[in-house]
């Protein structure tokens, strides 16, 4: 079994080093990319088998951020069930022989919960504006602004922390199981990793969804203050 702190060289592309976990990353996005393309391209009124899966699907990601994030859940859509899929293609590559999942390497998941970072910065500035989101770090108090600071970042790091546990762990176990009782036995185990894989996947979106709702707040209607007057 591989070290998940070590990263080999595979290639070269000029003077960067091309490791197998940035490989295996590029088929997963292409390979996603090309189903996307292919099971969007024929989307009719009368819905067959494949895009009533992906009605289901979208249906289901919008429910969930509907629910947690009490707003619209058109702008966050793409991304939350990007990183989903992204993450549970990743997680179930590990079961695909000579190939470890890239949520198993911690660069990997940096990579992922800097992306919800940024999102979570980028959508409260978007909602609330640069004064109205920075003033959350004031709350309830301006004396809270180094907690809420420092908060802002261990959250990234507990998503990095509990995905790359969870892999790896799942990785480590099969990897052993197989090479001391042969093929057969660890197959139990290979169905734990499919649930385990998927539940990560959904608690890391979720999170997602809960850092950057917590950023851009609800969606309050407007105070009868703050309507204008309807002229009769």
């Amino acid at each position: 079994m591989e070290n998940p702190l070590q990263l080999d060289t595979l290639f070269q592309i000029g003077p960067v080093g091309i490791s197998k976990p940035v490989v295996v990353t590029w088929a997963i996005m292409a390979g996603l990319t090309l189903f996307a393309i292919l099971a969007t391209r024929r989307l009719s009124l009368l819905p067959g088998k494949t895009q009533t899966v992906l009605e289901l699907f979208v249906g289901v990601i919008d429910d969930q951020l509907r629910d947690t994030m009490q707003r619209d859940p058109v702008a966050f859509r793409p991304l939350i069930g990007t990183i989903f899929l992204f993450v549970l293609v990743a997680n179930w590559s590990a079961l695909i022989p000579g190939v470890e999942p890239p949520t198993a390497h911690l660069e990997t998941d940096a990579a992922l919960a800097a992306i919800v970072l940024v999102a979570t910065v980028y959508f409260g500035i978007r909602i609330r504006g640069t004064k109205g989101y920075l003033a959350t770090f004031a709350e309830p108090s301006w004396v809270m602004i180094p907690l809420n600071v420092v908060e802002q970042i261990t959250r990234s790091f507990s998503l990095v922390v509990r995905l790359f546990g969870n892999v790896m762990s799942g990785v480590f176990v099969v990897g052993i199981v197989l090479s001391l009782a042969g093929l057969f036995v660890p197959i139990p185990l290979m169905a734990l990793d499919l649930l385990t894989g998927a539940v990560q996947a959904y608690i890391f979106a979720v999170l997602a969804t809960v850092f950057i709702g917590a950023a851009v707040g609800e969606d309050r209607p407007a105070a009868p203050s703050e309507k204008e007057d309807i002229p009769r």
